[in-house]
């Protein structure tokens, strides 16, 4: 797999503790009846998705770090139903068994370790998995599945923030990554959607945290780059609608009628299609 197609390489290491601690002081300045609110993800409230965060916590420090085999697949189970269900059966115990305090504690004293981790890894060494809405099947990079991971731990939190009615941790510092590293899923969401070579489609993201992120048509596939001619489509769409676009917070839908559409408004619109979460192969964007 030639990496370059979905553009430079990206270290978002040095943002876990300030992503962390942002996280922190949000959870512990919550109230018992906060913790029990419902979030955007399907039947958890404030408590299972800090339970979840806890969870990617401990799976990446046993399993990463310490080479400790996880739960076996069931018979014919995908990857996306195996993560669905060891996810909710972690949940389902730290529910029963963790008390807010304690849940946060844990946090706290994982987080440095996995920050450790990650900083004794090759960023262009290979993960030994896929970052499937990037590049199914090809082991990643481990800069791409950090930033993967990074973008994980940030949307969790807002998840929580809605939640609880208290925005923030939106800076440029810690979003504009997450917008980076969901953008490197345009060459896989416009894959079905040949054009001539030279072909350009751009996503432009107004305000401080946002940019431009232009896929151009090479012979067989598209690639993150650049080109001097204007694009042959842009979607212009602000930031918040771009993320929860990309972890499908908004439907396509509902991101096309917050986006602006230029050129040629079918590929365009292909581009407003942008996932960036693990989803069962054969299901539509």
């Amino acid at each position: 797999m030639d990496w370059s197609r979905l553009g430079p390489p990206l270290d978002v290491r040095p943002l876990f503790p300030l992503d962390r601690g942002a996280l922190l002081d949000l959870l512990t300045g919550l109230d018992p009846a906060d913790w029990r609110r419902p979030t955007a993800c399907p039947g958890w409230d404030v408590h299972d998705v800090a339970g979840h965060l806890l969870h990617d916590h401990i799976r990446r420090l046993s399993g990463g770090r310490d080479g400790h085999p996880g739960q076996p697949f069931g018979p014919g189970e995908t990857l996306p139903a195996y993560i669905t269900r060891t996810n909710q059966e972690f949940v389902r115990g730290t529910s029963r068994l963790l008390s807010p305090r304690l849940l946060t504690d844990l946090l706290a004293t994982l987080g440095p370790q996995l920050d450790d981790h990650w900083a004794r890894l090759a960023p262009d060494a290979p993960a030994g998995f896929d970052v499937s809405w990037a590049a199914p099947g090809v082991p990643a990079p481990n800069w791409l599945d950090t930033a993967r991971e990074y973008t994980e731990f940030w949307v969790h939190q807002q998840q929580i923030r809605d939640a609880v009615g208290q925005p923030g941790a939106d800076g440029p510092e810690l979003l504009h990554p997450v917008l980076d590293t969901f953008l490197r899923a345009l060459p896989h969401t416009l894959r079905d959607h040949p054009a001539p070579d030279g072909t350009s489609v751009r996503i432009r993201v107004p305000g401080p945290a946002g940019g431009r992120w232009t896929a151009v048509r090479e012979e067989d596939h598209w690639r993150l780059g650049t080109t001097d001619a204007p694009p042959t489509a842009e979607a212009v769409i602000d930031a918040d609608g771009l993320w929860r676009l990309a972890t499908r917070g908004i439907t396509s839908e509902a991101a096309r009628s917050r986006a602006t559409l230029h050129g040629d408004e079918r590929l365009a619109g292909a581009a407003l299609t942008l996932l960036a979460i693990i989803r069962e192969p054969d299901t539509q964007p």
